[in-house]
């Protein structure tokens, strides 16, 4: 090529020869996948062991600055690094779309054409060809009843191999082709559960509520979600928790708790219910309800023959020693004085503490009290469900691509087995390879010289075994 004709090349031209000579061996390198996957599989494992979605004020207490977890891991660097939504994050996605890429490029670049060369019908014209071989024999066909070519094809096609002639004299026979499809459905399983995967990242949402038995909510309270989020979060339906209960062991542990739930229209009909406990969530037009938590929301009381009130409770600050939730109420209409609820649980039992902080009583849920010249009555603690909401759209298509994969692996463990025939004046000569299951192959082939071999008197050259 001339300085002149080299000058006049396209600027395009020149890129596209880059892609396919520079780029596309290096996207398509084995050694280039297996790093991916690597890195994808180490910051999978980060992002189950951190948890994600939380808020800072709880990376600052599990991840504090000193001292630093492994001695470099801080709650800064969870949080400049994104290891607390690892998912969403812009490189995580990154990897994965270049792994993709990697294994769709090393798909058309090698898969396909070696299926292409796989398919395509083979025929030695030299004996010289059988000398390449795994396995091959070379039989004198100058006798009377020898086997002919069409008797190794009836032989052939009974052992399930597809047989191919292009006349009289050569043959060309192969099966378990679908062992060659079996690494591109593999790759394609990888490549829908990678796009399920970033589906997922995109456009899923994590929510939590907490909500008092008997209240109807919507979803707002959203921790972690992709930008394209919105169009799965619920606007035309809500949630009505009917009744949240907890059953308990004999020993007072909980033994389960459960939220009976119903889904409500825009009127406010009902639509769908279930009553949800752990392990057993309530799924609704693609979002997931898990429960994962409760509390005490409030306490019913009645004071003398007043109306009766529901006071809320919070829950208290114990530093680390158990769970309880308390309240105050006054006993007297100016609030100069009034006495506090305690309730650790759900069982009915609430301690009195009057104004010094000293136990005055201890009652039950339907029993009364005199404090500070009234009659206190508790009639009702009223619990709180705790729920964790998911949506993500991309589980389907990871399932979907999980199917496939798994599909490609059975298939991949089928052997491609090819064989040859040629009859070239009075020998016959034949032989074959395999790509997996080699002494199978060898015991099958075996098995074929010597039926052909109890038809004539005997082989003119020994079995060749050049693996």
């Amino acid at each position: 090529m001339t300085l002149e004709e080299s000058s006049k090349k396209s600027p395009l031209a020149g890129f596209t020869s880059f892609i396919r000579k520079e780029f596309l061996p290096v996207l398509t390198d084995l050694r280039l996948a297996i790093i991916l996957l690597l890195a994808i599989a180490i910051f999978s494992i980060s992002g189950t062991v951190i948890e994600q979605g939380e808020s800072i004020a709880f990376y600052q207490q599990n991840y504090p600055e000193n001292p630093a977890l492994f001695g470099f891991l801080t709650w800064k660097v969870i949080l400049i690094l994104g290891l607390d939504h690892v998912y969403r994050t812009w490189w995580f996605l990154s990897l994965l779309i270049l792994f993709g890429t990697s294994l769709t490029a090393c798909t058309f670049s090698r898969q396909l054409p070696a299926l292409k060369a796989a398919r395509r019908w083979k025929f030695y014209n030299k004996p010289q060809g059988f000398q390449r071989l795994a396995l091959s024999a070379e039989f004198d066909v100058d006798q009377e009843n020898f086997t002919s070519i069409q008797n190794l094809s009836e032989i052939l096609q009974k052992r399930r191999y597809k047989v191919f002639q292009e006349d009289a004299n050569k043959l060309y026979a192969r099966k378990g082709i679908i062992g060659r499809i079996g690494p591109i459905i593999v790759h394609i399983g990888i490549v829908v559960t990678l796009l399920g995967s970033i589906l997922g990242a995109m456009t899923g949402f994590i929510a939590q509520e907490m909500v008092p038995s008997g209240e109807t909510f919507i979803v707002r309270n959203i921790i972690d979600a992709g930008p394209w989020a919105a169009s799965q979060v619920p606007k035309d339906w809500g949630v009505k928790v009917n009744r949240f209960w907890i059953d308990y062991s004999p020993t007072g542990d909980i033994d389960q708790f459960y939220s009976d739930m119903s889904v409500l229209d825009k009127e406010g009909k009902e639509v769908d219910k279930d009553t949800i406990f752990v392990n057993h969530p309530l799924r609704h037009k693609g979002v997931t309800f898990y429960q994962t938590d409760w509390g005490i929301a409030a306490v019913k009381v009645r004071v003398n023959k007043s109306p009766i009130f529901k006071l809320p409770m919070a829950q208290l600050n114990t530093q680390g020693n158990g769970r309880i939730w308390g309240t105050w109420i006054p006993t007297k209409p100016d609030l100069s004085e009034g006495v506090s609820l305690l309730a650790k649980d759900l069982q009915g039992t609430v301690l009195i503490y009057n104004a010094q902080g000293k136990l005055v009583n201890t009652i039950r849920e339907g029993m009364s009290a005199e404090v500070n010249g009234v009659t206190l009555k508790v009639l009702e603690i009223v619990g709180s469900t705790g729920l964790q909401i998911k949506a993500d759209p991309g589980i389907p298509v990871v399932y979907a691509g999980f199917a496939i994969l798994m599909m490609g692996v059975v298939m991949s463990y089928f052997s491609h087995s090819q064989v040859w025939v040629l009859q070239k004046e009075n020998n016959l000569y034949i032989g074959g390879k395999t790509n997996r299951a080699q002494v199978a192959f060898e015991g099958e082939m075996i098995e074929i010289f010597e039926q052909i071999n109890s038809q004539s008197n005997k082989i003119t050259k020994p079995l060749v075994s050049t693996s």
